[in-house]
C-alpha cells in the first residue's frame, strides 16, 4: 500500500470546548451497522490481514477509558477497520491518526465518522500503509497507541511503532489472550521469550483485561487480552547505559533466544564468533554460561551487548 494522509474532511477540531466527551449508543457502530457497512463495501474479513472486528460498543468504551487517554493526546490506532474503535477515541482525545492497510477500509473511515459523528471528523486523518513498514508520520507528534491489532502482526506492530515514534508515551492493545501472555511475562516464566524482552527495552508491559471472542466479527478460536505498556521516561537511562544500541541488544535476544534449550554459552556462539568467544563476553557481562536465556531482564541483556562491544574494541 502506499502510504499517505486521507484528509478526513471538514469539521470542527473538538467536540466541545475540551474537545472529548463521550457520544451516544446510537453513535457507535454495532454488529448491524458493520454488517451493513461490509455488505456496501463487499468486504469479507481477511484472514490473511487478521482481521476480526470489535462489534460491541461497550467492548470500545471501556478500551478507550483503560487507554487513560484525554484531550491533549494524538493518538495512533493501528487496523481501525470500520471504526468500531475509532469513534469513542475521537470523542476521548485530541486527533486519531488511524493507520489502515486496507484501501476500500481506509477511505470509508472518514466517510463513516462524518455520517455518525461529524463533530468529530475534523480530528481524524488516515494513513493507508502497512503499518510495520511505515517510517514517518503526518501531524503532530503522536503520544499513544490505542489498537485492536491483526492477531498476525501484533508484537511486530507493537515494535515498530515504539522504535518509529519515540513521542509515544504509552500503550494500549488488544491481542490474542497468548500474545498478550507472552508480552508481559517476567524472565523465568514459561512463556517469557523475544517479545517480553524487547519490550521491557522500552518499558513496562502488564495486563489490562481480558476481552471474549464473542465481541468480534467473525467470531475468533480465542479469547482477547489487553495489553499496557508505559514506557520508560525521556530521563531514564536505558538498560545498558549509553554504551549500547537497541539494535545491539536485540541481536543478543534474537541470539539467546533462537536456540532457546540450549545455553548461552551454545546459544549466543555464531553471534559471538564461537562458544569460547560467547564466554569471555558473558563473564566479562557478570552473567553465568550456564544459563539460558529465559532466565535473563532486559538490563543482562544490555549488559552482554555493552561486553560484546569492549571486547571487540579492545582486539580492534
Amino acid at each position: 500500500m502506499n502510504s499517505g494522509a486521507v484528509p478526513s474532511g471538514a469539521g470542527p477540531s473538538g467536540a466541545g470546548p475540551s474537545g472529548g466527551g463521550a457520544l451516544g449508543a446510537a453513535q457507535l457502530l454495532g454488529p448491524t451497522e458493520i454488517r451493513e457497512l461490509a455488505a456496501r463495501l463487499g468486504i469479507q474479513p481477511s484472514k490473511r490481514l487478521g482481521q476480526n472486528f470489535v462489534v460491541d460498543g461497550g467492548t470500545v468504551t471501556k478500551i478507550t477509558a483503560l487507554a487513560k487517554v484525554g484531550p491533549q493526546d494524538v493518538v495512533i490506532e493501528v487496523g481501525p477497520g470500520f471504526g468500531s474503535l475509532t469513534l469513542p477515541l475521537l470523542a476521548a482525545v485530541g486527533r486519531v491518526l488511524a493507520i489502515e492497510v486496507d484501501q476500500a477500509l481506509a477511505r470509508q473511515l472518514p466517510l463513516t465518522v462524518t455520517e455518525r459523528a461529524p463533530d468529530l471528523a475534523g480530528k481524524l486523518d488516515v494513513v493507508t500503509a502497512d503499518a510495520v513498514r511505515v517510517t514517518s508520520l503526518p501531524g503532530p507528534a503522536p503520544t499513544a497507541l490505542v489498537a485492536n491489532l491483526p492477531y498476525n502482526v501484533a508484537v511486530p506492530v507493537v515494535l515498530h511503532m515504539l522504535a518509529t515514534v519515540p513521542s509515544l508515551a504509552r500503550a494500549l492493545v488488544m491481542v490474542q489472550a497468548e500474545v498478550a501472555d507472552r508480552m508481559c511475562a517476567p524472565p523465568g516464566s514459561r512463556t517469557y521469550g523475544v517479545p517480553s524482552a524487547k519490550l521491557a527495552w522500552f518499558g513496562a508491559a502488564r495486563k489490562a483485561g481480558s476481552v471474549s471472542r464473542a465481541v468480534f466479527w467473525p467470531v475468533p478460536r480465542v479469547d482477547s487480552g489487553l495489553v499496557e505498556l508505559i514506557r520508560r521516561q525521556p530521563d531514564e537511562p536505558a538498560p545498558g547505559g549509553r554504551a549500547v544500541s537497541r539494535e545491539a541488544v536485540f541481536a543478543v535476544i534474537d541470539a539467546a533466544f533462537s536456540q532457546r534449550r540450549k545455553t548461552l554459552r551454545s546459544a549466543l556462539a555464531t553471534w559471538a564468533g564461537s562458544a569460547a568467544a560467547a564466554e569471555e563476553i558473558l563473564r566479562s557481562a557478570g552473567v553465568d554460561p550456564a544459563l539460558r536465556g529465559e532466565a535473563l531482564g532486559i538490563a543482562e541483556f544490555a549488559r552482554i551487548a555493552a561486553a560484546q562491544r569492549a571486547v571487540s574494541l579492545r582486539d580492534a
